[in-house]
């Protein structure tokens, strides 16, 4: 206990700077795949897709290989052939058709909704709370209610039992009002088919902000909402030598 004091005195502030400063992530952080700048074609491409165990490496009618970002877990065993991206970011836009609305720029309101998670993003979600990332300093608040909340966070893919509560969810909310799915189950199914899964949540809602990863990091959460409350830009292109 003395020791811990003593480690909060002379350490003082511990909270991380983000986004006003970048998070670092350690060395062999894993995010997701990247796609070399010339594709690979052939049947180098069919060998490098046939690895991937959420299917988020497939080859297209041309004979390239194609990626799906919002399927990959970052597990690593592409990486032989294909680079890592060490980076935190990850969120992206969906393609929903409505615009992130600019008056959540001072504070968001979140309702969180288990759709059939594992409880790995959730443990993240938890961390939001922590005096490390304290997500409230950002203006990012958890509510009980739909009726209180801004976004709708939803984790896991969608199973059966869910998608009415889910979608009672939603239409209690008051616009404008933005749809997040958070982790690579609720961005796509990932490797879920069994009959009670419907897939991701974009097969039940409209998702404005994909949040891939398996789990993502709180980093990449709260990238996920500063984007939602349109405060930051979303994640740069899958490929190596990448722009944003």
């Amino acid at each position: 206990m003395i020791r811990w004091f003593l480690r909060g005195v002379t350490r003082r502030r511990l909270t991380t700077r983000y986004p006003r400063a970048e998070e670092q992530a350690p060395p062999g952080f894993r995010a997701r795949a990247l796609l070399p700048t010339e594709p690979l074609v052939g049947d180098e491409a069919r060998d490098v897709a046939a690895v991937c165990l959420p299917r988020a490496l497939s080859v297209d009618p041309d004979g390239a290989l194609a990626f799906d970002e919002q399927r990959c877990i970052g597990c690593g065993l592409c990486a032989p052939a294909l680079a890592m991206d060490p980076g935190y970011e990850s969120a992206r836009v969906g393609n929903s058709p409505r615009a992130l609305s600019p008056s959540f720029r001072r504070s968001l309101h979140i309702r969180h909704v288990d759709a059939g998670s594992d409880g790995a993003v959730e443990q993240e979600i938890a961390a939001l709370l922590n005096p490390y990332y304290d997500m409230q300093r950002l203006g990012l608040f958890f509510t009980a209610s739909p009726r209180h909340a801004d976004v709708l966070l939803v984790t896991g893919p969608v199973t059966k039992p869910m998608e009415a509560p889910l979608r009672r969810a939603y239409e209690a909310m008051p616009d404008p009002r933005v749809v997040v799915a958070a982790g690579t189950d609720a961005c796509s199914g990932s490797i879920w088919t069994e009959p009670e899964v419907l897939g991701g949540v974009d097969r039940v809602l409209p998702v404005d902000v994909y949040v891939p990863g398996d789990p993502p990091t709180p980093v990449a959460l709260l990238h996920g909402l500063l984007l939602a409350s349109g405060r930051t830009r979303e994640a740069s292109s899958p490929f190596t030598g990448r722009a944003a």
